[in-house]
């Protein structure tokens, strides 16, 4: 192809020839400047051409880049100990509960804050483990409402969470478990019959991993998810977000491991974990399984059930601690 100078001067050299041409092949010519035209339509084309790589290029960088946010920072995606502060702003007494605060040291040397409340009828006592937000002052509905079943009740903040010390990790809340367990069973000398493990959301999959490892007298599983990366599938289409999680909580295999009595508990308005995930875990579950559906969304839903929530608790824990 001819560089714009050599065309420049094609086309002048033959509008200088023009008239000596004879019209007959003066005819069969193109007109003088079309080589001119035919090169500015080719520049314009490599200008689109390039301005399209420039945008794919920009596109395949921001990807490549959240990708990389989305490895390194899952952690702080999942643990939310800000939301809405770690300030402890309310105790057990603001609801008319006595309680005991509660120092717990971790394997790995990690103080962890929390509370234990003591109920007169005594049926057993409740190992119960919060969501991914929040601390243990913004549960005092549930502390409130085992208390009036006769259940006592252990509840702590995780690692980062509240005035506990440490970062928040996947295997750091299984160590704080580890440590709540070993404050019911030999600082308080009870019979590991006499607990029951109840986690809710987050906690749900950090009450089955210890119920796995051990054995209470019963497990009570609530608005929980599969796995991690299952979820993480759901919420990022358009992430290869099983390869990218580096977080398991694999719920679904761990409650295969479990021989305790399950109360599995979700419901179909939960706007956060879809209900199916519940189904998922309560068909993983062994036998002596029960399933309870709450009406209400992820964080109300035992509130907005009510009394047959309470009901469908009691009865469950009748049925196995005695």
């Amino acid at each position: 192809m001819p560089d714009r100078l050599g065309v420049i001067s094609a086309c002048s050299l033959s509008m200088l020839c023009a008239p000596f041409i004879r019209p007959e092949i003066k005819a069969q010519l193109p007109p003088p400047c079309l080589l001119i035209d035919v090169e500015k339509n080719n520049q314009r084309g490599h200008k689109a051409m390039n301005g399209l790589a420039n945008i794919l290029l920009v596109a395949v960088v921001g990807y490549g880049l959240f990708l990389v946010f989305m490895y390194y920072y899952q952690n702080r995606l999942l643990f939310l100990p800000n939301l809405p502060s770690r300030n402890v702003e309310r105790t057990p007494s603001s609801v008319g509960l006595a309680y005991e605060p509660v120092d717990l040291v971790t394997s790995d040397n990690i103080h962890l804050d929390g509370w234990f409340i003591s109920a007169p009828e005594k049926r057993g006592v409740i190992l119960f483990f919060h969501g991914n937000a929040g601390n243990i002052s913004h549960r005092l509905d549930s502390l409130l409402l085992f208390h009036k079943l006769g259940f006592s009740t252990l509840i702590f903040d995780y690692r980062g969470y509240g005035r506990s010390q440490g970062q928040p990790s996947e295997a750091g809340t299984y160590l704080d478990a580890e440590a709540a367990w070993g404050y019911l069973t030999t600082d308080r000398s009870m019979a590991p019959s006499r607990i029951i493990l109840f986690g809710r959301s987050l906690g749900a999959a950090v009450a089955v991993h210890q119920a796995a490892v051990q054995t209470p007298g019963a497990l009570i599983v609530e608005s929980c998810f599969t796995s991690v990366p299952d979820m993480a599938a759901e919420l990022y289409p358009f992430l290869p977000a099983r390869w990218l999680s580096r977080l398991d909580y694999n719920v679904q295999q761990q409650l295969r491991r479990v021989s305790s009595p399950v109360l599995v508990v979700h419901s179909r308005d939960d706007e956060i974990i879809p209900f199916r995930h519940g189904r998922a875990l309560y068909e993983a579950a062994n036998e002596p399984k029960q399933f309870l559906e709450l009406r209400g969304g992820h964080n109300d839903g035992f509130l907005v059930t009510g009394r047959t929530y309470t009901q469908e608790l009691d009865g469950f824990l009748s049925a196995w601690i005695k």
